[in-house]
């Protein structure tokens, strides 16, 4: 577990670079209000925007998501106390007025970009609620 990254993973900067050729700015790894230990992986602040990229494995894609055999027990619990976490996150940005969409690694760095775009170019005036989005999900 150590030697996964926690940031600038292959995702994460497709991403970074489709939404900086679209002249978007943004920051990076910034840190959750209220929880030191948690960060956004690309933040919007003056729209309030949360983007996450969750990796197949680590946050339990239903599509790619793979549990490991050996140790099955210990591994379900830890993914599963990933998941909890995410939500967690997910609730405490909301509360504080924060938008957050939470995309997959495999997901493209255009689709994804194209769903931040569309919330960071609105005026503000026009948000009236935060929300999470995600892709939609296969059964």
């Amino acid at each position: 577990m150590s030697r996964a990254k926690r940031r600038d993973t292959a995702p994460e900067l497709a991403l970074r670079r489709e939404l900086h050729a679209r002249g978007l700015r943004y920051r990076v790894t910034f840190p959750v209000p209220g929880q030191r230990r948690r960060t956004i992986d690309v933040a919007f602040t003056r729209a309030k925007l949360a983007v996450f990229i969750d990796g197949c494995f680590w946050h339990g894609c239903p599509e790619h998501g793979t549990r490991p055999r050996s140790n099955s027990a210990w591994w379900r619990d830890k993914l599963a106390a990933n998941q909890a976490r995410d939500a967690d996150t997910d609730r405490t940005l909301i509360e504080l007025g924060w938008t957050v969409i939470r995309a997959w690694e495999h997901e493209a760095a255009a689709d994804v970009a194209d769903r931040i775009e569309s919330i960071v170019r609105v005026p503000p005036d026009s948000i009236t609620a935060s929300a999470t989005a995600r892709s939609p999900r296969s059964p």
